[in-house]
């Protein structure tokens, strides 16, 4: 797992910048109920996928459990940006339209928990919106081939595991979209560094020695330096009860009842305490 307070000040640049988070809003918003009023986005990291999220009427919050990537989020989202765990949001319950969750539940190991808390902070109607099956998103032909021995058969972010979690919670599938990962097509030789440094961990199933000689049939691939094309990620909506026909903005006074203690502002020179 990345040290993501150390990756914040470069996490951007190195992945896509703005135009893959402006393609994640759009997405987001394509699966967001008519009268949604408020959503959170979980791990939201630096910010700029939820800086993008936009729609009259709605307030977008952002939560992410590093201090490192909530302190640049802030700087796009002044007072709008919570030091959470995502299985422990300081939320009321039934209190906002929608979460999203954009590329983590792949990177983590507790998925129901995640969901759960999900679907306790929403209002009957509400939206939980997740991308699924990101790694696998990333099989260029020559790649996948490659790697298709070793994929794990049900990975943490498998749709049809989120799907029925989801339904497990009272969360029905609603829906779906895909958009595309600027920026984010890999090389051979960078899926070989990553595959080495366990990054696959979700997707691929290998035993002692089985990253080294993966790895090093991705090396010997023609053009190993060359990037291949980007991914497309694949974009879920689980809807909780009845739909959404209206719901009502967040007064300024609401809005700062939001778990003010946790809030966290923008800092040039140091990091938020977690609360």
């Amino acid at each position: 797992m990345l040290n993501y307070d150390r990756e914040a000040a470069h996490y951007d640049e190195t992945r896509g910048g703005e135009p893959r988070g402006e393609a994640a809003a759009a997405a987001i918003a394509e699966l967001l109920p008519a009268g949604a009023a408020t959503l959170l986005d979980v791990a939201c990291g630096t910010g700029i996928v939820t800086g993008h999220i936009s729609r009259p009427g709605l307030t977008v919050f952002g939560a992410d459990l590093s201090a490192g990537m909530a302190r640049y989020a802030a700087t796009r989202l002044e007072g709008r940006v919570l030091l959470a765990n995502c299985t422990a949001l300081p939320i009321a319950t039934g209190s906002l339209d929608a979460v999203s969750a954009i590329w983590l539940l792949h990177l983590i190991d507790h998925v129901p928990a995640m969901m759960a808390e999900a679907a306790r902070v929403l209002r009957p109607g509400g939206t939980v919106i997740l991308t699924v099956e990101k790694d696998a998103s990333h099989n260029a032909e020559d790649i996948g081939e490659l790697t298709l021995s070793y994929r794990r058969k049900e990975a943490s972010d498998d749709f049809a595991a989120v799907r029925d979690c989801g339904a497990r919670l009272g969360l029905a599938y609603a829906g779906e979209t895909a958009f595309i990962g600027h920026g984010q097509g890999r090389t051979p030789r960078k899926t070989a560094d990553a595959v080495r440094s366990g990054y696959f961990r979700s997707a691929l199933a290998l035993r002692d020695g089985d990253a080294d000689t993966l790895a090093a049939s991705l090396d010997a691939l023609p053009a190993p330096q060359e990037r291949r094309p980007d991914p497309i990620y694949r974009l879920i909506a689980l809807r909780r009860g009845q739909r959404i026909e209206g719901s009502r903005s967040w007064s300024s006074s609401a809005r700062e009842r939001f778990s003010a203690s946790a809030r966290i502002r923008a800092s040039p020179t140091r990091s938020p305490r977690r609360p």
